[in-house]
């Protein structure tokens, strides 16, 4: 059976909004205030350049004890030796991703409608990433927001862990836990952070805080 992963907090990377910084530091600085999981998502650069800096990335979560996880390429996530890989819905389909990386591999796929989610029931995949949440300029091109209640809608209907990206900050991260997502996934509100560290610490608190009411 394969180990869950950590996915309260997930840093999606966008080196676009880091103001100059490396990604490594980044990443660093995200772990150290909480971050659970790492996902490298670039998507505007090369290959040879996406190899570069996940080598980087891929070293500081080893040696942090973070998974790794790539976003879309299958075969660089090979390369990289990373945790696992995060699919779209026009991507890799979740079973090829599956043979690729074998059954130890943390597959995780992005869901954009209802329809999506129910039809991933049958999919070999750790978990549901649940996009857009509330309105986001880094997911342009989505379908709609799925807001609070589409969550907890969803959350009636499925076992399935749920990690909601799209418009997450400190002020809405824990309606977001209390709606049924089992974690966070965040772009700019660490990547564009003035201080990533204390950025990550605020929302792993607003996530803690909100478990912590819910067990009551």
């Amino acid at each position: 059976m394969r180990r869950r992963p950590d996915l309260s907090l997930v840093l999606v990377t966008d080196r676009t909004l880091a103001a100059g910084r490396s990604l490594e530091d980044v990443v660093r600085a995200a772990v150290r205030g909480g971050v659970t999981a790492v996902q490298l998502r670039e998507k505007d650069c090369s290959t040879r350049q996406f190899l570069e800096i996940g080598r980087s990335v891929q070293e500081a979560c080893r040696s942090l004890g973070v998974p790794f996880i790539v976003n879309d390429r299958a075969d660089l996530a090979l390369v990289l030796k990373a945790d696992g890989i995060h699919i779209g819905q026009d991507d890799l389909p979740p079973r090829d991703a599956r043979r690729l990386l074998g059954p130890d591999a943390v597959i995780g796929l992005s869901v954009e409608t209802l329809e999506q989610a129910l039809a991933a029931e049958a999919e070999d995949v750790d978990y549901l990433g649940i996009s857009p949440i509330f309105a986001t300029p880094t997911k342009p091109d989505t379908r709609g927001e799925w807001d609070l209640a589409g969550l907890s809608k969803l959350r009636r209907l499925t076992r399935r862990d749920l990690v909601a990206i799209g418009g997450i900050n400190p002020e809405n991260a824990g309606a977001v836990i209390e709606a049924g997502a089992d974690g966070i996934a965040v772009v700019s509100a660490i990547c564009a952070a003035a201080d990533p560290e204390r950025a990550a610490r605020d929302l792993r608190k607003a996530v803690d805080g909100a478990r912590t009411r819910g067990s009551r």
